[in-house]
């Protein structure tokens, strides 16, 4: 399916769906074709970049991209495939990109500006498996990690469209963990490690309730490093 076909998809249920015109209208108000301003750039960028099968690509969003991923795990085959602002179409129309290079390992972490966008759980889940298979198709020989999506943390009072998602944050990781059960992947439960008791993003891993500080980082290396995964 194209992306534009994705996009008035929830329109089309909502029509059927007996929603108020007022719920309609908040669940429709979503665009798969939204890219930050910086996407075109990093995607040139990368295409300059050489590609090997011993590579091992982190792909996401600003999350991914403001970790300095040689730096923190000594490790020069690791490549940063982050773009700050990005969605799961954003991943799905360049990844081909990263697939071409028959990387070893490819960790996928995508979706909260998706959440921020409005667009839906089963959108969400249904590109995860898209990624899924693309990798498969193009590079059955790349083993595929998929990362549960971080909480957030609502008392920073930054970046407020991103917050208070805890709920479908826990529904579309639920979803990720059967999906890589049935779909051969392995899936690594960031959530659990960063979430406090409230089930928010603890304080000491972020400085705006969305992106990691320092701390952060070390602690999702640990996770990567104690799991053996990378």
């Amino acid at each position: 399916m194209t992306a534009a076909i994705f996009r008035y998809r929830p329109i089309l249920w909502l029509l059927f769906s007996g929603m108020t015109p007022a719920v309609q209208a908040q669940e429709a108000a979503w665009d798969s074709t939204a890219r930050p301003e910086i996407y075109k750039t990093r995607v040139e960028l990368f295409r300059t970049f050489p590609q090997s099968p011993e590579d091992i690509v982190f792909i996401g969003n600003s999350i991914t991209f403001w970790a300095d991923w040689n730096e923190l795990t000594g490790s020069l085959s690791i490549k940063n495939r982050g773009i700050p602002g990005d969605i799961t179409f954003g991943v799905l129309e360049r990844l081909g990109d990263v697939v071409t290079g028959k990387p070893a390992k490819i960790f996928i972490l995508i979706g909260i500006n998706d959440l921020a966008r409005n667009i839906p759980d089963d959108v969400i889940i249904h590109n995860h498996l898209r990624m899924i298979r693309q990798i498969q198709s193009g590079s059955p020989a790349t083993r595929i990690y998929l990362q549960t999506l971080l909480p957030t943390n609502s008392s920073f009072g930054k970046l407020k469209n991103h917050y208070n998602k805890e709920e479908r944050i826990k529904s579309i990781n639920t979803a990720l963990q059967k999906m890589a059960q049935s779909e051969g992947c392995t899936l690594i439960d960031l959530h659990t490690h960063f979430a406090n008791d409230e089930g928010q993003l603890k304080q000491e891993y972020t400085w705006d309730g969305v992106h990691l500080t320092p701390a952060g980082y070390a602690k999702w290396i640990g996770i990567l490093k104690e799991g053996n995964f990378l």
